[in-house]
């Protein structure tokens, strides 16, 4: 079994911790170049942005103290992403453009701002990224028809009784699957999603 994300942000701590800090990465990074991409960031100035994220990320860690409320480490990334994006564009090193053509500080603050549709858009992007790459990360953990049970219901969105006529079992043990990979997911998303 995988080790968990609240132990993951717990491990952090450790700046020698390298497979803690690969994982980070590999969560992350992709997250972070999408959306430098989606600025017209392209090529090298987005693995630079997205370096400079996490390098910001590595050297701020120790600073970061969890609240226990949800949404807090995507929030202090978000500000991270923001602020490195500001840092870079200010310096000139990349000019992106900014969604709908408006000016890109102007982006950057609304981006920064909790209660902005725009800080909302990069939580529920930044959530959806992180089940699927968290889902992908605990599907070894079950049974192929567990999963499956839980992919049609859940993911596919088919009823319990459709997956159960589908799959010649009971809407019960659909209802199990899905509550045993989510009580996983719940386990490995520990302290990243909410």
């Amino acid at each position: 079994m995988s080790v968990t994300s609240a132990t993951l942000l717990e491990r952090l701590k450790d700046a020698r911790d390298a497979e803690a800090w690969g994982r980070l990465v590999e969560l992350y990074a992709p997250l972070i170049r999408g959306w430098a991409e989606r600025l017209n960031v392209r090529g090298a100035d987005a693995d630079d942005l997205v370096q400079e994220v996490m390098a910001v990320v590595v050297r701020r860690f120790p600073e970061f103290v969890h609240p226990e409320k949800p949404g807090a480490f995507r929030g202090w990334l978000r500000a991270i992403a923001a602020n490195c994006a500001r840092t870079v564009w200010k310096a000139r090193r990349v000019q992106p453009a900014a969604p709908g053509g408006t000016d890109f500080g102007s982006y950057l603050a609304r981006l920064e701002d909790p209660a902005d549709d725009l800080a909302r858009a990069w939580e529920r992007e930044h959530d959806l990224h992180v089940t699927r790459k968290l889902l992908d990360r605990i599907r070894g953990d079950f049974e192929p028809r567990t999963w499956d049970l839980f992919r049609r219901f859940v993911l596919d969105g088919l009823s319990a009784e459709e997956v159960a006529a589908e799959t010649g079992t009971t809407p019960n043990a659909v209802y199990i699957a899905k509550s045993r990979v989510l009580a996983r997911l719940r386990e490995e998303a520990g302290g990243l999603l909410g």
